[in-house]
């Protein structure tokens, strides 16, 4: 994980979907769309913010950057690109409730963007989890992708949702790292699960891993967080599982009797096992998390 040039994942996680890539999702994420706020060139639908998302939509033609700015309770700025479907894309909700403002921005030439609609809003989530159990930008599936169907196989078996969580993991770490995918990775990247997990051999870059693991877990209703943030001085992406049996399992997975170790499949699949790696993703001081999707 250390040759992974840093700045190129760091626009790879923070770059946003292209244009109608979310439709998908959308299949998943049913919309009232009964408090839709807006103007001639973008809405917001709130229809679902209990439910913990909001859909944006840009409505006129244009050539030009679009993005979204997220300000959650904390002051915590998300920031993503928005594509120009007019099926519109699907943004978290994840600092519970609270005040947010959401913002639609135009690009006017090189770094400037001009204000095209802005809005503020309160959020009353029905539950806490509420925005860790569906689809969003970053963890994009359907009830019909293949992601879905293949966990469906992992915890056919397996009752109790710890279970669960442990078939899905086993699963994931078998995948190989693409150390040339993490080297050359695009801005605008996001990891398509279905693609990864149809692949032969199957592998990906630590957003892969991460991805296909929260959308698994997400489509049995298990609430999964997508965490980015700094495993080390390297920019990460990795998973915080909830349980009833457990609440948030936020540092360890493997129960070995006594303490689980770190819910991150990518260390857990490129150390093959080794005590210094399997020291390092089981201790929580090792990780600084940024941004929760």
């Amino acid at each position: 994980m250390k040759n992974i040039n840093a700045k190129i994942i760091i626009k790879g996680l923070l770059s946003a979907l292209v244009a109608g890539a979310l439709a998908a999702a959308l299949s998943v994420c049913a919309f009232a769309a009964d408090d839709v706020q807006g103007n001639d060139k973008a809405s917001v639908d709130l229809s679902k913010t209990a439910d913990g998302y909001i859909r944006v939509t840009y409505k006129a033609e244009t050539s030009a950057m679009l993005k979204v700015i997220v300000i959650t309770p904390k002051k915590t700025q998300y920031t993503y690109n928005l594509g120009t479907s007019k099926d519109g894309e699907i943004f978290p909700l994840t600092e519970g409730d609270g005040k947010y403002s959401v913002g639609v921005y135009t690009n006017t030439g090189g770094n400037k963007y001009a204000t095209t609609f802005k809005t503020d809003f309160d959020v009353k989530l029905r539950d806490a989890y509420a925005p860790f159990v569906v689809p969003s930008q970053y963890v994009n599936y359907s009830d019909k992708s293949k992601t879905v169907v293949k966990a469906s196989e992992i915890v056919k078996d397996k009752k109790a949702e710890l279970e669960k969580v442990a078939a899905v993991y086993d699963y994931v770490i078998k995948f190989q790292y693409d150390k040339e995918k993490a080297e050359t990775v695009q801005s605008g990247y996001l990891p398509d699960v279905d693609k990864i997990i149809s692949a032969s051999p199957q592998k990906g870059i630590c957003f892969d891993y991460a991805a296909v693991m929260t959308a698994m877990l997400r489509s049995q209703k298990i609430p999964c967080q997508l965490v980015v943030g700094y495993a080390g001085e390297v920019y990460h992406a990795w998973i915080n599982v909830y349980t009833k049996e457990t609440g948030w399992i936020e540092g360890f997975i493997q129960f070995d009797g006594k303490t689980w170790k770190r819910m991150d499949p990518t260390f857990d699949s490129t150390g093959a096992g080794s005590d210094s790696v399997q020291k390092f993703i089981g201790d929580g001081t090792n990780y600084t998390a940024k941004y929760y999707y």
